[in-house]
C-alpha cells in the first residue's frame, strides 16, 4: 500500500531523534552526523532498525543535513548510503509494509533578499539531495526543521520537479506561533496546501506542552494530513550532554491528549529515543481515528499575513498597474522600483487587503520586471499580492517566487486561456480570477455569464483545482456606452453567491470609463456590488470616497463590530498618511524610509539631513530612534522578520552616508564584539540577522563564520580583548560544543561575557551551560550588548 493510500485515513507513526541519539553513541561534538552513514553503517542500521521494531510506519534516513553545501564532494556516496541502511533495517525489522522517508532539513541560509541564498539555488541545493534519495529507492520526501516559509516552498518545489515521490513538510515555530521569518500556521498552510503536499504539520523546537496551541490551529485552518513531531520537552545540559525533560512513559501520555486534537500522524524529534515512539504507539494507536475535513476556505497568503476571502469584502488595490498612469509607466521603463514600492505602502497604509500587481509594458521585459517587483513588495509590505498579468511566462516567474499563495489574474473561459494557466496554478498554488468571457466574447446577459463561469469551474476541477480556488469576474462594463450594463453585473454577482456558492471580484471604476466626475458613479456602484454580494474589489484604496463606501457598508452590513473599524478612520483620528513619493515627489524623511526599509530613500534623506544637521546629530537624532522603533516592533510581533532586515539595511545605507561627511572625524564604535556558529554547526541564519543589527547600532562585529572550533573563538577574544562573544547554534548535536567554548572563555578570558541563541535553546538550557545571556531575538543581542558596554 502507498503511502498516500495511508495518510488521513488512519493512524500513521513516524519515527524520534536522530542526532541526539547518535550523541549518546558516541557522536563527537562537531562531528557531521551525515559522516556516520560512511564511518558507522552498523549504528545506523541498528538505530534505524530501532524504530522499525517501536512499530515506526515511516522512517527517516540520516540525511537531515546532506546536500552540497556542506558535502559538495561525497554527497551522493552519503545519501545512497542513508537510504541503504534504512532499507536494510526495515528489512532486518521484517517491516517490508513500512516506509522510508528521505530526511531534508534546511541549508542553513537565508535566502534572497533578506540573505544570499538565490531562490533557484536553494532549489538546485535540494534537487540534487533529493534525486540522488529517490534513486536509491525512498519512499517519500519528508522536508522538517523549516523556519522559513520561503526555504519550504524552495524544498517542495525541488522535490515536485526531481521525483514523483510523496512529499510531507514540518515546519519549526515559536511559542507565539511564529516562524523565524515571520509565518503563522494560517499563511504555512495556505502556501503549503497550493503547492499540493501531501500531509503537513510541525516538529521540533517545542514539547509536546508547548505545541499544543500551534496544533489546534492547524486542525482549524488545514484540510491535509496534520504531522505532529515534538521533541520530548524542553533542553538542559547535565554533565555535557543535553538532556531532554520528558520521560517516555510522560510522553506517551501527553501523545495521546494530541492524537485526540484532529491530527492525523505522530512522532517526535529531538530528545525522543524508539522507548518514547513505542510507547506513544501503544497509547495513541487505540485512539479514535478521524479523518481530515475539507474547510473549503478561500484563502491568500503572503509570508506572513493571510486574507480569507469571503467572511466580508476585500479590497484589492490597483495602483501598482501602469494603464493610465504616466509616471508608473515612466517608473517602469527607469527601472525606479522605489516610487513602486510607494505606490504599494501607500495602499496598505490607506487599508488595502491584497495589492494587484501589474507591470506590462510593451517595451519592458515583462517577466523580469515580475520578479523583480514581486520580490521587492514582499520584502518591505507583508499584504498579500494578485499577480496580475496576460504573459505566462511573467505570470509563472511571479508564482515561483512569490513567497506564499498568490491571487492569479486572470484565466478566462478561453479554453487556449485556461489551458495555459491552470496548470500554473496546479503547480505552484493560488486563487485565480475568472474572467466571464469566453470565445465568443462578454454575455450581454446574466445567464451568459454564468454560464461561462460554470466552465471554468468544471475545467479547473480537470485540473484538480477546488471550487474555492476560484473567483469569478462579472465584468463591470461601463454605462456611458450602455445604460444597462451595471444592472447586467449586479445580477451576475447575486447569482454567482446565491446558485454557484462562489466569490466575485470586480474592477470597480470601470463601470464609469467615460463619464464625468467618475468616483461619484464609482462610490454608489461599489455599494451596490457589496449588496449583491461582491467579494473583492479593485479600487484605489487611496480615495476617500471609495473607502468610505466600503467602511460604511461594513458598519451596515454589521460586518464591523461595534463600528470599531469604522470609528477608527473617522472617530478625530488622523488618517494614514499616503507615501510622500507616491503623491508628489517629496522625500521621505530619513526616520520613515528606515523603518520602510528603503535604502535609496534613506540615503537621499541622509544626505538632505546633512545640509543642515550634523553628521552625530543625524545618526542619534534620527538613525538610531528609527532602528529602536523597529526593534520594538519586532519584539512585540507587529514587524516581521524581512522589515527588520530590510530597515537594517536601510540604516546601513545611510550610515555609509554619514560616514562619508564625518571623514576626518573620530568616528569611534561602541565597542568589539565576536560572532560565530559553533563547531559542527553551519547554520548562520541567525548570527547574520545579529550581525546586521549590531552594526547599525554602531559596534564593530569580528564575524568568525560557522563550523568554529572554541579554541579559534578563545584566542580571538584574547588576542582582541573582546567584553562580548556571541554564539550560535540550530542542532542539538551541536550546543555540546557551545558548552565547550563557554568552559574555555571561561577559563582562559573569564571577563568576557556570552550570549547565546538558536532554535533549540531555552533560558534553563543557556543558565545550565553557563552562558550569560539567552538571545530569545536578534534585538536581545542588541540590548544585552548596551548593557554590558553601558550605552
Amino acid at each position: 500500500m502507498k503511502l498516500t493510500e495511508r495518510l488521513g485515513k488512519e493512524w500513521v507513526f513516524f519515527d524520534g531523534g536522530m542526532g541526539t541519539i547518535l550523541q549518546a553513541h558516541g557522536l563527537k561534538a562537531g562531528e557531521l552526523p551525515e559522516t556516520w552513514n560512511l564511518s558507522h553503517p552498523d549504528e545506523i542500521i541498528a538505530l534505524n532498525r530501532s524504530y522499525f521494531e517501536a512499530g515506526c510506519d515511516v522512517v527517516n534516513t540520516n540525511t537531515f543535513g546532506a546536500n552540497a553545501l556542506k558535502y559538495p564532494d561525497n554527497l551522493r556516496e552519503i545519501v545512497e548510503a542513508a537510504v541503504s541502511h534504512a532499507k536494510t533495517a526495515r528489512s532486518l525489522a521484517g517491516r517490508e509494509e513500512a516506509f522510508v522517508a528521505l530526511d531534508i532539513g534546511p541549508t542553513g541560509k537565508l535566502l534572497q533578499p533578506m540573505g544570499d541564498l538565490p531562490f533557484e539555488r536553494a532549489v538546485e541545493l535540494f534537487s540534487e539531495t533529493i534525486r540522488i534519495g529517490a534513486a536509491a529507492g525512498a519512499d517519500l520526501v519528508l522536508i522538517e526543521t523549516m523556519s522559513d516559509s520561503y526555504e519550504a516552498k524552495a524544498a517542495v518545489l525541488a522535490a515536485k520537479e526531481s521525483c514523483e515521490l510523496p512529499v510531507v513538510v514540518t515546519t519549526i515555530f515559536d511559542e507565539k506561533g511564529k516562524l523565524l521569518t515571520g509565518g503563522t500556521v494560517d499563511s504555512v498552510v495556505a502556501m503549503l496546501e497550493g503547492l499540493r503536499v501531501d500531509a503537513l504539520g510541525v516538529n521540533c523546537g517545542l514539547g509536546p506542552v508547548q505545541m499544543k496551541p500551534i496544533i489546534k490551529r492547524l486542525t482549524e485552518v488545514s484540510s491535509l494530513p496534520i504531522v505532529v513531531n515534538p521533541n520530548a520537552g524542553l533542553p538542559r545540559s547535565e554533565n555535557g550532554t543535553t538532556v531532554f525533560d520528558i520521560d517516555a512513559e510522560e510522553f506517551a501520555t501527553l501523545m495521546g491528549e494530541i492524537a485526540g486534537m484532529g491530527v492525523h500522524a505522530l512522532g517526535g524529534c529531538c530528545g525522543t529515543t524508539p522507548a518514547h515512539i513505542s510507547k506513544m504507539i501503544e497509547v495513541c494507536r487505540k485512539k479514535p481515528f478521524a479523518a481530515p475535513v475539507p474547510k473549503h476556505r478561500t484563502v491568500v497568503s503572503s509570508f506572513s499575513q493571510t486574507v480569507e476571502i469571503g467572511p466580508k469584502p476585500v479590497i484589492i488595490g490597483e495602483r501598482i498597474n501602469p494603464t493610465g498612469k504616466s509616471r508608473f509607466k515612466a517608473a517602469l521603463r527607469e527601472n525606479n522600483i522605489e516610487y513602486i514600492l510607494g505606490e504599494g505602502m501607500a495602499q496598505e497604509d490607506s487599508g488595502a487587503h491584497i495589492l494587484d500587481v501589474n507591470v506590462g509594458l510593451p517595451e519592458i521585459d515583462e517577466p523580469a520586471m515580475m520578479e523583480r517587483v514581486v520580490t521587492r513588495l514582499q520584502s518591505v509590505i507583508a499584504l498579500p499580492l494578485q499577480i496580475d498579468t496576460s504573459n505566462t511566462e511573467a505570470m509563472e516567474r511571479g508564482m515561483r517566487l512569490y513567497n506564499g499563495k498568490p491571487m492569479i489574474n486572470s484565466v478566462s473561459g478561453k479554453m487556449e486561456s485556461m489551458e495555459a494557466v491552470f496548470p500554473l496554478v496546479r503547480k505552484y498554488g493560488g486563487v485565480v480570477v475568472g474572467l466571464a468571457l469566453d470565445e465568443n466574447g462578454i454575455p450581454a446577459t446574466a445567464e451568459g455569464r454564468i454560464q461561462v463561469a460554470r466552465k471554468i469551474y468544471e475545467t479547473a476541477e480537470k485540473y484538480g483545482i477546488p471550487h474555492e480556488d476560484i473567483v469569478i469576474d462579472g465584468l463591470a462594463m461601463t454605462i456611458s456606452s450602455d445604460s444597462g450594463s451595471a444592472l447586467v453585473t449586479l445580477e451576475t454577482l447575486r447569482r454567482v453567491r446565491d446558485e454557484l456558492h462562489g466569490h466575485s471580484i470586480l474592477g470597480v471604476s470601470n463601470i464609469s470609463f467615460g463619464l464625468p466626475q467618475r468616483e461619484i458613479v464609482n462610490s454608489n456602484f461599489f455599494t451596490m456590488a457589496l449588496q449583491s454580494g461582491l467579494s473583492c474589489a479593485i479600487i484605489n484604496p487611496n480615495m476617500d470616497a471609495m473607502m468610505r463606501s466600503y467602511r460604511a457598508y461594513l458598519a451596515l452590513a454589521n460586518l464591523d463590530e461595534q463600528c470599531a473599524g469604522y470609528i477608527a478612520a473617522y472617530g478625530n483620528q488622523p488618517a494614514p498618511s499616503a507615501a510622500p513619493t507616491a503623491a508628489g515627489g517629496a522625500v521621505m524623511p530619513l526616520g520613515e524610509s528606515i523603518e520602510r526599509g528603503l535604502g535609496e530613500r534613506a540615503v537621499q534623506a541622509a544626505k538632505e539631513m546633512l545640509q543642515t544637521a550634523a553628521p552625530l546629530d543625524v545618526v542619534n537624532g534620527e538613525l538610531i530612534p528609527a532602528l529602536d522603533r523597529v526593534g520594538k516592533g519586532f519584539e512585540k510581533g507587529t514587524v516581521f522578520l524581512p522589515q527588520l532586515l530590510m530597515s537594517a539595511e536601510a540604516a546601513k545605507a545611510a550610515f555609509e552616508v554619514v560616514k562619508e561627511a564625518m571623514k576626518g572625524e573620530d568616528q569611534q564604535t561602541k565597542g568589539k564584539i565576536i560572532l560565530a556558529t559553533v563547531k559542527g554547526d553551519i547554520h548562520d541564519i541567525g548570527k547574520n540577522i545579529v550581525k546586521v543589527l549590531l552594526e547599525n547600532y554602531a559596534y564593530q562585529v569580528l564575524d568568525l563564520g560557522k563550523d568554529v572550533p572554541p579554541e579559534v573563538i578563545v584566542d580571538t577574544a584574547i588576542r582582541e580583548d573582546i567584553k562580548v562573544v556571541g554564539l550560535s547554534a540550530l542542532m542539538t548535536t551541536t550546543v555540546v560544543s557551545m558548552e565547550e567554548t563557554i568552559r574555555q572563555l571561561r577559563e582562559k578570558k573569564p571577563d568576557t561575557k556570552v550570549v547565546v541563541g538558536g532554535a533549540v535553546l531555552t533560558q534553563e538550557y543557556a543558565d545550565s551551560i553557563g552562558a550569560d545571556c539567552y538571545a530569545k531575538d536578534a534585538m536581545a543581542t542588541v540590548h544585552f550588548a548596551d548593557s554590558v558596554f553601558g550605552v
